[in-house]
């Protein structure tokens, strides 16, 4: 019966059905073929739990925030600031482009958004400075996957929901591999930019310098507000993420932007997407009950302790499954359906719960640019003209860069842990 669940999900995927629907029709399934179909009554319960979560409620306000940061043209600010601060080096809007993704990351916490951005306005500036489109577009793709690391993050406020972790804890740990990430990128452009005689830009005149950093100092208020208000005590995530929406607002009323349109296609597609979200949390609630009640973590912890991988062999053999899960399933889903079985069990071998959750979510990130289905790299060769196997190709080596830094995150903590601890958020 099991066998045939799985084979059943695996057929309803390859017919193009949602995996919402397929991974709530495989936990039924598993229900009736542990013997556990009494407890399907119990499902609804579980799903509001699941559900009914204070944490959750920063998610759709802080994807609020970044699109109306989106439809508010404040990518072009962050683009000029970026320009003003390392455009004048060799490859400079190679560094911009890193650059801005960094900045968009304190703001909108979406890989897909950042790419979506700087496709549209940085990769047709790009061709006409004389860089070739395939690297323009592989470098925006690349870059683009920082935005779940830096807080405010999506990934992470719903890794946290799930697991139980402290969020402000997690967005402190994302705040020195996204960094290290951003200047790994920088390093890797610079190489290039010398390899391929890639243009510098010019130094602007300051009353240019002026007026660019007058107009991004508000944007730029907003990462600094969140990260302050949470890391200090001041709010908690939900309240900084409704702070974010206020600020964002107010920026798009000075930058005169904001309008009764723009507005209600940002809080359209807000509930579009916590509305995806949230479906495919309710679907995969039934897996997460069914693990549980099978015990499924304490199995498979008890099945690796008697392999002897031991702590740093479970966690590289994790990244390697969530790594391959994240090029065929959505962030969210991934999530969703493997991270409530897996993650446990790293905490059971004796790794930090923040440590995990970090790790997990710049693994996943990782496969939004990662074939056959990169998120990121769907979206950016659409935008870009790029054909999608030549932009593959093209992102290849920062793939390879992003999974030795990757690496370096998974064996060693304190590159994730020395903030929060300085902090004081955690032990």
């Amino acid at each position: 019966m099991t066998l045939l669940a799985i084979l059943i999900g695996a057929v309803l995927l390859a017919l193009g059905v949602a995996i919402a629907y397929v991974s709530g029709v495989v936990a039924m399934l598993g229900f009736v073929a542990a013997g556990l179909a009494d407890y399907i009554a119990v499902l609804p319960q579980a799903i509001f739990s699941q559900l009914d979560v204070f944490a959750l409620m920063a998610m759709p306000l802080f994807i609020l925030a970044g699109e109306l940061m989106n439809r508010n043209r404040i990518t072009d600010a962050l683009i000029e600031f970026s320009m003003l601060l390392v455009g004048r080096i060799r490859g400079g809007l190679g560094h911009v482009n890193v650059l801005t993704s960094l900045f968009f990351a304190g703001i909108s916490g979406s890989a897909v958004a950042d790419a979506a951005a700087l496709s549209n306005t940085l990769v047709p500036a790009m061709r006409e400075r004389g860089y070739n489109v395939d690297y323009a577009a592989a470098i925006t793709a690349a870059a683009a996957i920082i935005g779940p690391i830096i807080p405010p993050s999506i990934v992470m406020i719903f890794y946290g929901a799930i697991m139980g972790v402290d969020a402000a804890s997690l967005f402190a740990g994302g705040i020195g591999p996204g960094l290290l990430l951003a200047v790994a990128l920088m390093l890797a452009n610079l190489v290039f930019a010398y390899r391929d005689s890639h243009p510098a830009g010019v130094r602007p005149a300051p009353g240019v310098r002026r007026r660019v950093v007058r107009r991004a100092l508000p944007a730029l208020s907003v990462p600094v507000v969140i990260m302050a208000g949470i890391v200090l005590g001041w709010m908690t995530p939900t309240e900084a993420a409704a702070v974010a929406v206020v600020v964002s607002t107010l920026i798009g009323l000075l930058y005169r932007t904001l309008s009764r349109s723009v507005w209600r296609e940002s809080v359209e597609r807000t509930v579009e997407l916590t509305g995806t979200i949230f479906i495919a949390m309710a679907a995969a609630a039934g897996v997460n009950l069914l693990a549980t009640l099978t015990q499924l973590p304490v199995e498979l912890a008890a099945r690796i302790t008697a392999l002897g991988l031991g702590l740093q062999g479970y966690m590289l053999l994790l990244t390697l499954v969530l790594l391959v899960t994240g090029m065929f399933l959505d962030t969210q889903i991934a999530l969703s359906l493997m991270v409530p079985i897996l993650a446990p069990v790293a905490t059971h071998l004796g790794a930090d719960p923040v440590h995990v959750g970090v790790m997990v979510c710049i693994t996943l990130s990782i496969g939004l640019i990662t074939p056959p289905l990169g998120g990121v790299t769907m979206v950016t060769a659409t935008i870009t003209g790029v054909p999608y196997w030549r932009l593959v190709r093209a992102t290849m080596p920062f793939v390879l860069l992003e999974l030795l830094f990757l690496l370096l995150v998974v064996l060693m903590p304190d590159v994730t842990l020395f903030l929060p601890r300085h902090l004081g958020l955690m032990p």
